[in-house]
């Protein structure tokens, strides 16, 4: 399309178009539909594949092109991780109030090093004063860690709204730009499932998925650090069953892709039968169809409903497991714990420590496990979105294209061709002018 005076329409005769018949009046009409045609049909049939060549991304270029549609919003991603891993070192710092009125209150063993040198003697040989300091210090990690929080949860919810409603803008706005051999094969409710609930998992995996995998790795290592220095034999023992866990979430991660899978395309499709029986209710009501589509709509909810079932009982099993052998480990510490401090290798204050660390030792543990399985679900829905950003528009704007003035309505065909598929041409060469204001039928065989 170019404007010289007069719109023209210019297609060239070794262009290979895919359309229907049209019978038209009114050169308005003729102009839009025109359009419409040479559009749809020139990609019709390089989007007859759509979702094949696309829809099976690796992992990794899937968290690659996650990265690369969250570059805007990095240094917010940033921030929120940062805030993150200032969360660690409050978490090693919160059983130590309780150790210290352990050993230094109840019982009398020497004050923590750093306590210690913070403390003028006369206080540090008086209990009631090291009992306001644990007090004190509880008081302060407690407040310190709720702030922490609230700011963390400030810019993840700002941030991942941000990100969320540009990522749907962007599918919607693409969608708009795709062929009707795209539409025509896919029904509107997948489309809706698509932009208001697959793009959901760009927020997931950006502020909830990936960040929390970095900051429990860090976490994980802190606290085996302050557990090797406390008991090294009990540190070796807490961590034995990291690779049960590994093993674990390995094995279970395909299933839980598969699973989620099977349950999005199901829910999409019972959107599918509710969006199309009240889109056409008039026409169900006249043929009385009320009670035959209702069935139809509770047969696709439950097979729906029985995929997320099954998915549902996949993650009860794999969280049993893990939750049994974190159990396994934290039993075997305490069993050779109390030895230890029967043997007067480990104080009372310090066994409560190594137990307190071992709770936040398993609890990366369990995040890491936990968000790799869950992760798949996610994945599977940015698959499908992915899947359709992939896909070209049928009209691809160029990068420097003027916008076009008031038109006269005139429309000019120059050598336009067209098949129904390859081998079946139904136009050949065919060249003429419709002028503003002329009333044009056209008409042939269907």
């Amino acid at each position: 399309m170019r404007a010289e005076g007069q719109k023209r329409t210019n297609c060239e005769s070794d262009s290979t178009l895919c359309g229907r018949p049209f019978r038209l009046f009114g050169v308005r009409s003729v102009a839009q539909s025109a359009l419409v045609i040479l559009a749809s049909a020139s990609f019709a049939e390089r989007d007859k594949d759509f979702g094949m060549s696309s829809t099976r991304h690796p992992e990794l270029r899937l968290f690659r092109r996650l990265l690369s549609e969250a570059r805007p919003y990095w240094p917010h991603i940033a921030g929120i991780f940062l805030l993150s891993l200032l969360e660690s070192p409050l978490g090693l710092l919160g059983p130590v109030p309780l150790k210290i009125a352990l050993d230094n209150v109840i019982d009398s063993h020497p004050l923590p090093r750093f306590l210690d040198r913070l403390l003028p003697a006369s206080l540090a040989s008086s209990p009631t004063a090291i009992l306001a300091v644990a007090v004190f210090l509880l008081l302060g990690i407690t407040a310190l860690e709720n702030l922490l929080g609230l700011a963390d949860s400030f810019f993840r919810t700002y941030t991942s709204e941000k990100l969320l409603l540009n990522f749907r803008s962007r599918l919607f706005s693409h969608m708009q730009g795709l062929s009707f051999g795209y539409h025509d094969t896919k029904t509107t409710a997948d489309s809706v499932y698509r932009i208001q609930y697959d793009t959901a998992a760009m927020q997931y995996l950006a502020i909830d998925g990936i960040p929390p995998f970095v900051t429990s790795a860090v976490t994980l290592a802190m606290m085996f650090y302050v557990t090797f220095r406390i008991d090294r034999q009990l540190a070796l023992i807490a961590t034995f069953i990291s690779p049960v866990l590994l093993v674990l979430s390995r094995a279970y991660r395909p299933r839980f892709r598969e699973r989620s899978k099977e349950v999005k395309e199901l829910e999409s499709s019972a959107m599918g039968v509710l969006h199309e029986v009240l889109s056409a209710l008039r026409v169900v009501k006249a043929f009385g169809r009320e009670e035959h589509e209702e069935n139809r709509y509770v047969r696709q909810s439950s097979a729906s409903m029985s995929a997320r079932i099954r998915l549902g009982l996949l993650g009860g099993y794999y969280s049993l497991l893990v939750s049994l052998t974190t159990a396994l480990g934290t039993a075997s510490v305490l069993w050779i714990g109390v030895q230890h401090v029967r043997a007067g290798l480990l104080t009372p204050g310090n066994l409560f420590l190594v137990i307190s660390y071992l709770g936040q030792l398993y609890s990366p543990l369990k995040t890491i496990g936990t968000k790799a399985a869950s992760l798949q679900g996610y994945l599977v829905g940015l698959e499908r979105v992915f899947s359709v950003l992939d896909l070209l528009p049928a009209v691809p704007e160029k990068p420097n294209a003027q916008p076009l003035a008031r038109t006269s309505g005139s429309v000019e065909f120059r050598n336009v061709s067209f098949e129904y598929g390859v081998g079946h041409p139904v136009l050949r060469g065919i060249s003429f002018q419709i002028r503003a204001g002329a009333r044009v039928g056209v008409f042939g065989r269907t």
